[in-house]
């Protein structure tokens, strides 16, 4: 009930919830579909979609007002690590060894060294390697459709406790900024969001 409760201005995180509690929308891949055949196929896909988007005009952009630059990224403090760690959701990567309990439960002696991370990452314009390293799971696109067919399945990739971390930081920036600049209108952080692939990586 308390989870209800804590959930309960969120409706989708709700939903997904108590589908989990519920064991809907869940069915485990099928034992005839190995790893090696769901990665070709996944592969294909990528590879279908930059071939059929290679020939797409370049995309168009509309100047920003005078005085709107994000030059910088503003120094994160102990109390935005401390505040983003507490809206975690109780999940992790299944290959992650830095649970999502472990900062949740020591986050008033982590933050601060959380912090000096994140900010070294952010001054620096990098990203650590193992940030971008993500556990793939193949989820079925509906729940009627056929298990042992590649075809069914989506990939889901799980990003680490400490690089959703910091994707949140950062896009709580980017979103602060577009919003102070009026670029943007009811503008709320998306729940998935894409890896800063453009940064450099060490």
């Amino acid at each position: 009930m308390a989870k209800v409760d804590a959930e309960r201005s969120s409706p989708h995180q709700l939903r997904c919830s108590v589908d989990t509690l519920l064991g809907r929308g869940r069915v485990p891949p099928s034992q005839d579909i190995g790893a090696t055949a769901l990665h070709r196929f996944f592969e294909a896909e990528v590879a279908g979609d930059r071939i059929s988007t290679a020939d797409a005009p370049p995309p168009s952009f509309t100047p920003a007002p005078t005085g709107c630059e994000f030059r910088v990224f503003q120094p994160i403090t102990t109390t935005d690590v401390i505040r983003a760690v507490k809206a975690l959701p109780d999940k992790q990567c299944s290959s992650d060894p830095f649970q999502t309990r472990v900062p949740k439960s020591n986050i008033d002696m982590l933050a601060p060294f959380l912090t000096e991370l994140f900010n070294r990452s952010l001054s620096a314009g990098v990203v650590p390697t193992a940030f971008k390293a993500a556990y793939v799971t193949p989820l079925l696109k509906k729940s009627d459709l056929d298990p042992a067919n590649v075809q069914s399945y989506r990939p889901i990739a799980n990003l680490s406790v400490l690089s959703k971390l910091l994707e949140r930081l950062v896009a709580q920036q980017l979103l602060d900024h577009l919003n102070a600049s009026k670029l943007h209108t009811e503008l709320t952080i998306p729940r998935r969001r894409r890896s800063l692939k453009s940064w450099r990586t060490y």
